[in-house]
């Protein structure tokens, strides 16, 4: 997940042709990629932890709640210590954070316990929130003004590259063709299910040593390589409030949104496998090539979202994709077999466009509200971590993963209003008002 920022930036010795920074770019983009990769390997370790630890839905939800709370705390923290610091020393912190959280997997699975892998999960996400903040504005001054656009689109779409990739190698590292019914797992003796809760939950340790380590020398290429500086242009007599931001009605509306699109992507898109392999009765290994095509039509949906945008105005199409997304989100509930695991790869295709306009409609016409707004929106991505534990509750009472999906359901419908009337900035709502 890429966050915009809404914020204007000014960088000192930036070339007028721009070149002297195609490393810097490669370096910088190197970081959609790798964080879309490891965001992109949680359905792959939810199952396999799912499997490993014997946890119950609830239980391996805490996974994206791990990363999730780490966004939310770490938002306007990694945002302050970056204007102290600067940007390059962000990044620097984030990817050391990054690696450690990597590294932490190998004690984690040689104790074989789970609270351990969130741990390392929410120290992962740690680094990713800091890398996430720098990203996007250092894109857009690696280069000439007028190209940066494009620029940062390039840079995204290594994110989708990331999202097809990581649930086939990871799939291919860490899942194991050994399974067990609970039954025989009741007659195991305590050392024997003890080894085979040590030999599951080391599978992960290749994948994420090698990730560490790619990390860390990203990080020394980083420290030796030379980045602009990047300065925010600050205005001293525009001064904001809580009280004053939260008075846009349809800011308040878009934080309520993203809170429960978020939710709903990580249900969605996190849980996918887990969902699949019950719904459909496939296997994880055939699982995770439907996981890499939800992740290609993520990917496509922005692109074609993106189109559709010069036709269609933006929060038409929002609650005609919200709309959709809860029909289809209705099927994967109450079908069975196949026709499920086609209706979420549509959802993850006619959702991809809401983040991005959820956050450009919260934003629009805020004026000097506008960066204390488009903190609070961000950090309204805890809906991640709360949401799908709600889901993992509905699964194990009713011990069907589909009825649990009646959450990113109703999620859809929340976007589908702020698309139809929750966008609607207060002079707008007092015009049409005055007008009937």
């Amino acid at each position: 997940m890429s966050h915009t920022s809404s914020s204007n930036f000014q960088v000192s010795d930036t070339p007028k042709n721009g070149k002297g920074y195609l490393f810097p770019l490669i370096l910088v983009t190197s970081l959609f990629f790798f964080w879309g990769f490891v965001h992109n390997l949680d359905p792959i370790l939810i199952p396999h932890l799912r499997k490993a630890f014997q946890l119950n839905v609830f239980e391996s939800t805490l996974v994206d709640s791990s990363v999730f709370i780490a966004y939310f705390l770490l938002a306007l923290p990694a945002g302050y210590i970056m204007r102290k610091y600067g940007y390059k020393s962000g990044i620097i912190l984030g990817l050391v954070l990054f690696a450690i959280g990597c590294l932490l997997f190998i004690p984690a699975a040689n104790t074989a316990q789970y609270i351990f892998f969130l741990g390392a999960l929410f120290i992962i996400s740690c680094g990713l929130t800091f890398l996430e903040t720098a990203a996007n504005p250092y894109v857009t001054v690696l280069g000439p003004p007028e190209t940066a656009t494009q620029r940062l689109n390039f840079s995204q779409s290594f994110n989708g590259l990331a999202a097809f990739l990581a649930p086939l190698l990871g799939g291919k590292f860490i899942f194991t063709e050994v399974k067990y019914t609970d039954a025989q797992l009741a007659k195991m003796l305590p050392l024997e299910k003890q080894a085979y809760m040590l030999e599951e939950a080391s599978t992960v340790k290749a994948p994420y040593l090698i990730l560490g380590i790619l990390i860390i020398i990203v990080a020394i290429l980083f420290i030796f390589t030379k980045l602009p500086d990047i300065k925010e242009e600050e205005n001293a007599k525009e001064k904001s409030s809580f009280g004053h931001v939260l008075s846009h009605s349809h800011l308040r509306w878009a934080i309520i949104g993203q809170f429960f699109y978020v939710g709903a992507q990580v249900c969605v898109l996190s849980l996918f496998i887990s969902f699949i392999t019950s719904s459909a009765g496939i296997g994880q290994d055939e699982a995770k090539w439907y996981q890499a095509a939800a992740g290609i039509a993520f990917l496509s949906g922005r692109f074609a979202g993106t189109f559709f945008m010069r036709y269609v105005a933006p929060h038409k199409l929002l609650m005609l994709y919200a709309l959709i997304s809860a029909l289809l989100t209705l099927v994967s509930i109450f079908a069975s077999g196949m026709i499920t695991v086609y209706a979420l790869i549509g959802v993850s295709f006619f959702m991809s466009i809401m983040f991005p306009t959820i956050f450009s409609l919260g934003i629009a016409g805020l004026g000097k509200d506008t960066k204390l707004g488009s903190s609070l929106i961000v950090m309204s991505i805890v809906g991640g971590a709360f949401l799908p534990p709600i889901l993992g509750l509905i699964s194990d009472a009713t011990h069907n993963i589909q009825y649990g999906y009646l959450v990113p359901f109703i999620c859809f419908l929340v976007v589908f209003y702020f698309g139809w009337k929750g966008w609607k900035p207060n002079h707008i709502e007092k015009e049409i008002s005055l007008e009937v």
